[in-house]
């Protein structure tokens, strides 16, 4: 159990209507440093061609020049977000942004394969462990209710912008050189670090006062490096080969492992209480589902711009400009919006709007149009972010206690991560399938469409689960609850023993 975070005199302030310059500064260093996490997955991508053809790496090294950031990222993001709320959450921020420019300049410069793979894992660890301080800074200095929806909506905002932005100019570094989009992100991460030093709130105590669940983040972190590990091999190695099979089975007993060691530990990494909160419980699964299903679609929707209608980089970063074009400009209006309608009523509708994205591309053939297939799907992709990813976001840190906000921030970020790995290596494996090695126009395809169907699923999937989630939110709201005989001074509680208290009344 953590003690209470105690800010200082100078800390910013979130009492009254407008938000003071200290606050919008805070926020904004908090926004930069997501919003290089999400450049850097989406730049990536589009360098690759260049950066195998220089360093002379085959295909199945050189993806993981893009799953070496995943696996650190995904697998570390528990650990960071619990580091968070035990070391300091402005500590824990300002190394972690510290070694992922020192990465991002280590990337820039080297010659080796190997080197570059390691630098990139050094990096996701890094934005493993800025991403859980940085939101979990953003959930505890902004009070439940408009001014964190409003900080969240923008923050949220700017990670989906920077993931649009990077495929834009990652099609423009890469005509200049690749080592670019690895330099870049360095003097942004530089100002962005000088700033936090200035403006994150000084916490007075915000260390733990138990011990640490060592056994739990070993078995927790391995189980999910495995398992980010084994499905993204799995295409290479087989599926159903002994060597993925065993793997899936290590990872299996690690879970295992890890369940048991957090019911017994007297300060576990993952309080597992904390899924008795069926709105967290469902943010989670909602968030694993809707960004597992982009990051396969947009995969795909890469394949086939440039494989099959052959558009370059460019164009392809231009043609899926207007997605992340509406997000950043619905940017202002999504606090309020979330507001008056409440993330129960906007994720079902966001996630809806995302499935029938994917399902309109499925229109796909050998001549489609830009204004006939693309461009619809943008737009609805738009609308779909726009207002399911800031109310996942919340949803998945309402009604959690500040001393686990790191925690709930490291899962729902862990969700997504690990998602993204899951579906897209589904939907490789599918593309892989459906086109049996050939690469004629019409093998393509055949590849294509079943993919589609599959991430289109999993989205469908997610809509099912948002929807649910409003209908039981509606009907709590309904039925008047009253529990007038508890004693809340019998026990120390918090926002989330109280809402399990109600549930279970």
């Amino acid at each position: 159990m953590t003690t209470a975070t105690v800010t200082s005199p100078d800390a910013p302030s979130t009492g009254g209507q407008a938000w003071t310059p200290r606050l919008w500064g805070t926020l904004f260093v908090l926004c930069a440093a997501i919003f290089l996490d999400a450049l850097d997955v989406s730049m990536v991508g589009v360098a690759l061609p260049s950066i195998g053809s220089e360093l002379h790496l085959s295909t199945s090294t050189l993806q993981w020049v893009v799953s070496g950031y995943v696996l650190g990222y995904g697998g570390l993001l528990l650990l960071g977000g619990r580091a968070a709320d035990l070391l300091g959450r402005r500590r824990v921020f300002l190394v972690a942004l510290g070694v992922f420019g020192a990465a991002s300049l280590l990337g820039g410069l080297v010659d080796d394969g190997g080197l570059l793979i390691a630098a990139r894992f050094l990096k996701g660890t890094a934005a493993a462990f800025t991403a859980p301080a940085g939101l979990s800074i953003i959930t505890t200095t902004f009070p439940e209710g408009p001014a964190r929806n409003r900080a969240l909506s923008i923050y949220t905002t700017c990670a989906a912008s920077g993931f649009s932005l990077g495929l834009v100019l990652s099609g423009l570094l890469t005509s200049v050189g690749w080592r670019w989009t690895f330099l870049m992100p360095v003097p942004v991460a530089l100002i962005a670090l000088l700033l936090a030093v200035r403006l994150l709130p000084r916490p007075v105590e915000e260390r733990a006062k138990g011990g640490y669940d060592v056994l739990g983040a070993i078995t927790g972190t391995l189980t999910v490096l495995l398992l980010v590990f084994t499905v993204t091999e799995a295409q290479g190695a087989g599926w159903l080969s002994l060597r993925t099979l065993g793997s899936f089975a290590v990872v299996a007993a690690l879970a295992a492992a890890f369940l048991v060691t957090e019911s017994r530990a007297a300060h576990p990494l993952v309080r597992l209480g904390i899924f008795r909160n069926g709105a967290v419980a469902r943010a989670n699964v909602i968030a694993f589902t809707m960004t597992g299903a982009y990051g396969g679609f947009q995969f795909i929707v890469t394949l086939y711009l440039q494989h099959l209608l052959g558009w370059s980089a460019l164009e392809m970063a231009l043609g899926l400009l207007p997605a992340g074009a509406f997000i950043a400009l619905s940017a202002p209006f999504m606090g309020p919006i979330v507001d008056r309608f409440g993330t129960g009523r906007l994720l079902p509708i966001g996630v809806l709007s995302l499935t029938a994205a994917f399902a309109l591309f499925l229109r796909l053939d050998e001549h489609s149009s830009y204004p006939a297939l693309v461009l619809p799907s943008m737009l609805l992709l738009g609308v779909g972010f726009a207002l399911a990813f800031p109310s996942v976001n919340i949803a998945a840190t309402d009604g959690v206690a500040d001393e686990e906000q790191g925690l709930a921030s490291g899962l729902v970020n862990t969700a997504i991560q690990v998602g993204t790995a899951v579906v897209l290596a589904g939907a490789t494996a599918m593309i892989t399938a459906g086109s049996a090695g050939g690469d004629s126009p019409q093998a393509q395809l055949d590849g294509y469409r079943p993919a589609l169907l599959f991430v289109t699923a999993v989205a469908l999937l997610g809509f099912l689960i948002a929807l649910v989630g409003a209908l039981l939110e509606r009907r709590k709201k309904s039925t008047p609850v009253s529990v007038p005989d508890y004693d809340y001074t019998s026990r120390t509680v918090g926002p989330t023993d109280r809402a399990e208290v109600l549930a279970e009344r």
